[in-house]
């Protein structure tokens, strides 16, 4: 069964779940908006969600230098409780966030975090390429949207596939967290220095 794109980010909004839990719960209930719900419930997935508004004001900094020493990254990952910033699991999970911002060198932590007049900038950007091309007008709106979404995913750090795992995003891999601590987790902040 093919479940459209829109269908998924609708349940996304209703739960806070990640995009492949989502589409992973409408296929597993062939697209029935009310059985996805209850199946992320069941999973303890939509836990996440109730947890989002919850107070962060403990958790950890971590750095982590590559092996050839010329990529540094140091992240901030906030939690509720001093207790969770020494678990190992959160621990684990700082690491794998820091190894990953090394390898993927994100431009931000979210969409909202990115400057509105860069994404103008890449906009007109896909629009005259487009019109270079020869493609069509009617669809060039299309086109640019399709590219912006794609800007999106690879320079926001949320939105990237985990370089660990290609099937989660880092929003979903912190959802799981969420669900295994207990706790609301933030990706406060993070730098990423390279040499060269």
């Amino acid at each position: 069964m093919e479940i459209s794109a829109k269908t998924v980010m609708e349940l996304r909004s209703i739960t806070n779940a990640g995009m492949m839990d989502c589409k992973k719960a409408l296929i597993e209930t062939s697209g029935e908006m009310e059985a996805a719900i209850k199946y992320l419930r069941e999973k303890g997935i939509s836990k996440a969600a109730k947890k989002s508004g919850r107070e962060t004001k403990e958790g950890r900094i971590y750095s982590y230098i590559h092996g050839n020493g010329k990529i540094g990254v140091m992240v901030e990952i906030s939690c509720e409780t001093d207790f969770v910033a020494k678990n190992e699991k959160f621990i684990e999970l700082c690491k794998n966030i820091a190894m990953h911002i090394a390898a993927s060198n994100p431009m931000a932590i979210s969409e909202e975090d990115l400057n509105p007049r860069l994404i103008e900038s890449e906009k007109e950007i896909y629009k005259n390429r487009a019109l270079n091309e020869g493609k069509p007008e009617k669809i060039i709106d299309r086109i640019v949207d399709g590219q912006i979404k794609k800007f999106k995913q690879q320079n926001c750090l949320l939105n990237q596939e985990f370089i660990k795992d290609p099937e989660k995003t880092i929003n979903d891999i912190m959802n799981d967290a969420v669900v295994t601590l207990g706790e609301n987790l933030k990706i406060s902040k993070f730098v990423r220095y390279s040499i060269g």
